[in-house]
């Protein structure tokens, strides 16, 4: 999965929101459907992806994800925001777009 998630976020064409999330994570399950928001709000814009800490503990320790859901925005493969814990969508929309494409 790491190399997959690599080629991801690099390969994309749009900025790439990862989500690190779990299971049994309260706070995950609040910013998940803020976080389905921001996806259809910027469907063309950025692309929402999910990595569960406990089946890629690999993934979360290179990023240095100690708190859970933590939220980073990777441009061109290189993370250019981060944030923890959970926001409303129109928060984390208005925190990103500077990194976005900007819409016809």
């Amino acid at each position: 999965m790491a190399k997959r998630f690599h080629e991801y976020i690099q390969e994309s064409e749009v900025p790439v929101l990862v989500d690190f999330w779990a299971p049994w994570c309260g706070p995950c399950h609040m910013i998940a459907p803020e976080l389905k928001k921001v996806a259809q709000q910027l469907k063309d814009r950025v692309k929402v992806i999910k990595v569960n800490v406990d089946e890629q503990p690999h993934i979360a320790a290179e990023f240095g994800i100690r708190g859970i859901p933590t939220l980073i925005l990777f441009k061109d493969g290189a993370p250019v925001w981060r944030r923890s814990g959970a926001m409303p969508a129109q928060m984390i929309i208005q925190e990103i777009s500077p990194y976005l494409p900007q819409t016809a």
